[in-house]
């Protein structure tokens, strides 16, 4: 496969390495009732593919999870389509072989030179609809149309929780080597802008507190977070708060359909969560220093066995 050539000669050119699997050391919290700061090492081998024909219903999924409650606008076989239209950009991220289903996923759509699909034309509509709400937002209004002489690549990248967000640079390293090599070919990737589609969230308290005077705790001080009308905001996305330093602008909107209240009424843990759309707007030279910067930010840390790194994975539902 393409992707394990492209990720073995980068092994073999740090560390030695003669496999393309990557393996991973990921580290979970103990079960046994010592000390908060006892962890159980788990290690993952992750492997770069293609998207692949097998890869249909993972896309679906990964989709469904990116687009949240709104998914339902869209007709996600459509996009999945799509994305397996283009055999050679973008690439998934498995950890049982080319056969196994994909766990991440990163590509980039041409919004002009599809915009007469239908499934094209329902994401540029919802995204006027939801940049219109938005005053962070609103300049993609005059960005996004076919004629505007613009050429945006609209980038989907999602994955699996707790799959690790160092997965992610290698993925976007690629991507801009495959346009590089489509343009070559007189291919129609030659993009002006990118627009990357992601999600955030909010806090909520639990409203079990008020019923049951049960005392309530104090969130943890988190550094990959953000504020949003006087609202602390977290990323579902690390590498987000990397994209944001080099964005042309970035922005929230509220999903069309309502987010289930039960997401607040959690018995096991002081807080839910409400999630809302998050969109970044880069420029294309813009993006290849952002790839720079999300590989300093989040490094592989080779070892002669492949790459190594440390994740702390909850098992708390």
């Amino acid at each position: 496969m393409a992707k394990r050539k492209h990720v073995e000669d980068d092994l073999e050119n740090s560390a030695d390495g003669d496999d393309s699997e990557q393996e991973f050391s990921g580290l979970e919290e103990s079960s046994s009732e010592g000390s908060e700061d006892e962890y159980d090492e788990i290690r993952v081998e992750f492997e770069w593919f293609d998207p692949q024909k097998q890869d249909f219903e993972g896309f679906q999924m990964l989709l469904r999870q990116l687009l949240g409650t709104d998914a339902s606008f869209f007709h996600l076989g459509a996009i999945a389509d799509l994305i397996l239209e283009q055999k050679l950009l973008g690439s998934t991220v498995k950890t049982d072989g080319n056969e196994g289903d994909p766990h991440s996923l990163l590509t980039v759509l041409n919004l002009r030179q599809h915009r007469n699909r239908p499934v094209i034309k329902s994401l540029v509509d919802y995204l006027f609809d939801r940049a219109s709400t938005s005053s962070s937002l609103s300049p993609l209004i005059n960005l996004l149309p076919a004629d505007s002489g613009n050429e945006v690549g609209l980038i989907l990248s999602e994955r699996w929780v707790n799959i690790a967000t160092e997965v992610v640079p290698p993925m976007y390293e690629m991507l801009l080597e495959e346009i590089e090599w489509a343009v070559n070919d007189k291919e129609p990737y030659t993009f002006t802008h990118y627009l990357i589609w992601s999600k955030i969230y909010h806090a909520v308290p639990s409203t079990l507190d008020e019923t049951t005077n049960r005392p309530m705790k104090k969130m943890k001080p988190e550094s990959n977070k953000d504020v949003d009308d006087g609202q602390s905001m977290y990323y579902f996305h690390p590498e987000d708060e990397v994209l944001h330093r080099y964005a042309m602008l970035y922005g929230n909107f509220d999903y069309k359909t309502p987010v289930p209240e039960g997401d607040s009424r959690n018995a096991f843990q002081d807080f839910g969560v409400t999630p809302h759309g998050h969109l970044i707007l880069i420029n294309a030279a813009a993006l290849k220093s952002a790839v720079k910067a999300l590989k300093t930010e989040f490094p592989f840390l080779p070892t002669t066995s492949g790459a190594t790194m440390d994740e702390s994975w909850s098992t708390t539902p």
